[in-house]
């Protein structure tokens, strides 16, 4: 992550960290940086499973196919370290956020306040707010995550405005 002190500070959480939260940090630095409003964004996941590895082909395909530019990724396992340096962490689903939340009020209580499930910032998502992982799905199945991911972006946007004005 850059160090940049001013800058807002957003990491995306998933299972893997190499399909749905490197897709999520992809469309949100373009998102923002459109915008002209500075925010650092980075990704991790709950798992070391794929550590190492790059973003799943099928996740840049998904990007491509909407004009999005991948660029290089390395899936990292998430650590409870970095959650005080973030000022949201959007996770793909409940057990993400139970994850991660764990982590957060084993490390710093406070922290958890700022972990927030993706899909609570679309105000047209009812019901099951997660955003299901496309692993073994098909193109289909990446791109309703793609759908999902950008139809949140907006309150996420509206959201972080509001917070640097506090």
């Amino acid at each position: 992550m850059s160090y940049r002190p001013d800058a807002y500070r957003i990491l995306t959480v998933c299972t893997g960290n190499i399909c749905r939260s490197p897709m999520a940090e992809v469309l949100l630095r373009d998102r923002f940086a459109d915008l002209g409003i500075d925010v650092v964004i980075d990704s991790a996941g709950v798992s070391a499973e794929e550590s190492g590895n790059p973003m799943d082909e099928r996740a840049q395909r998904a990007l491509r196919r909407r004009g999005y530019a991948p660029g290089a990724h390395t899936a990292r396992r998430v650590s409870a370290e970095w959650l005080p340096e973030r000022d949201l962490v959007l996770v793909m689903t409940a057990a993400h956020e139970r994850a991660v939340a764990r982590l957060a009020e084993a490390y710093r209580p406070d922290v958890a306040a700022r972990v927030h499930r993706y899909r609570e910032f679309d105000d047209a998502a009812t019901g099951d707010l997660d955003i299901a992982d496309p692993w073994y799905g098909d193109d289909g199945d990446y791109e309703t995550v793609m759908d999902q991911l950008e139809t949140g972006l907006p309150g996420i946007i509206d959201y972080v405005q509001a917070s640097r004005r506090r």
